[in-house]
């Protein structure tokens, strides 16, 4: 029997869900906790699948883990919390062509994609979705730019480490891509604001009206 899960990286812990669907077989559960917390310890602060294979008669068991989300290892490598919430308007962070590389080679063996530069392709989608730069551009003009050969050498070669001085430069480009959009959300809360202000006082202007004409009503 199959049972699939999602747990935190070395940290599954015993829980109703957990108890429900292994206690009726009889497994132990520690014996699983402690094997699977062994397997997903290096994902630690992730969410990760795993599958767990059971001979209900003998009640051994195997452990599948899968790496985990291409978005969660991103956001480990690139030591975000979360990813944007408008991945058009907000970015959160501006990786290197080898963080991607790095990325695609922890989650490519299950992948669909089996081309190592079609998965390069796949994890730059990613970060597209939750807001992530890569060499200091959206990541789709990266894809255009991987699919012509631009970054063949670092693909070839699978460089995963990034340059001191250069990661120093992407960190910089996105400082200055911060303030602008802290600058934005800061102008755009202070508008909401000032709509909110005036919606408030022109209701309370047409209360005191409305009020004001009943009770000239009432002296008539």
């Amino acid at each position: 029997m199959i049972v699939k899960l999602l747990i935190d990286g070395g940290d599954m812990k015993p829980g109703p869900a957990i108890a429900q669907q292994l206690g009726p077989m009889g497994i132990n559960m520690g014996q699983v906790i402690s094997k699977v917390n062994e397997g997903t310890k290096e994902f630690k602060g992730m969410k990760i699948p795993v599958e767990l294979d059971i001979n209900e008669k003998t009640k051994e068991f195997t452990i599948k883990t899968s790496s985990p989300p291409t978005s969660e290892l991103l956001k480990k490598e690139l030591k975000l919390e979360k990813g944007s919430h408008k991945n058009s308007e907000f970015k959160m962070s501006n990786g290197s062509i080898e963080d991607i590389i790095k990325i695609t080679k922890i989650k490519h063996q299950d992948m669909l994609e089996k081309d190592f530069k079609t998965a390069i392709k796949s994890v730059l989608g990613t970060c597209a979705s939750i807001g992530i730069l890569v060499e200091n551009k959206n990541p789709n003009e990266l894809i255009k730019e991987v699919v012509s050969g631009k970054f063949d050498k670092e693909i070839n070669e699978q460089k995963t480490e990034t340059e001191p001085e250069k990661r120093q430069k992407l960190n910089e480009y996105f400082t200055e891509i911060k303030k602008a959009q802290d600058l934005k959300l800061k102008e755009s809360e202070k508008a909401k604001a000032e709509k909110e202000e005036k919606e408030t006082a022109q209701k309370e202007k047409e209360a005191a009206e409305k009020k004001a004409k009943a009770e000239k009503e009432e002296k008539k």
